[in-house]
């Protein structure tokens, strides 16, 4: 059984680990792996270069968004395919440890993957700035 006094607020707790992570990848991919290397690490994996930049916008967009609430439940559902494809494309072939000595294994992204998930089903969280329009029934 969920206990409504407190769900709102593990929801919240959620969001705003969801979000800082997403902003976390997005200033590694900036400040470290510069946005040119990022792209020029796209296209080693056979991806077009442009889309690490539409990785990186969705990663900063995303993450504000969930950590100031708004439209929490879309923010998370726009940031599950890019968590997707970073398992398929990227850590998967590393194999299941996150500690794997080259590029890491799948087991972090694929649930941060099943994280994002959560957030979409259990909704936004207290606090709010923004509330995500109800899903249509």
């Amino acid at each position: 059984m969920i206990d409504p006094r407190t769900a709102p607020y593990g929801a919240l707790l959620l969001r705003i680990t969801l979000g800082a992570l997403l902003i976390v990848h997005f200033l590694n991919k900036l400040l470290i792996f510069t946005p040119a290397g990022t792209a020029h690490m796209f296209v080693g994996l056979g991806l077009p270069g442009e889309l690490a930049y539409l990785i990186m916008t969705i990663e900063i967009t995303t993450g504000i968004a969930l950590i100031v609430g708004f439209w929490p439940r879309w923010a998370a559902l726009a940031a599950l395919p890019v968590l997707i494809g970073a398992v398929v494309f990227f850590h998967a072939k590393n194999g299941f440890a996150y500690n794997a000595p080259k590029g890491g294994g799948w087991e972090y992204p694929a649930f941060w993957a099943v994280a994002l998930l959560v957030q979409v089903l259990i909704g936004d969280g207290a606090y709010a700035l923004r509330p995500s329009p109800r899903w249509k029934t």
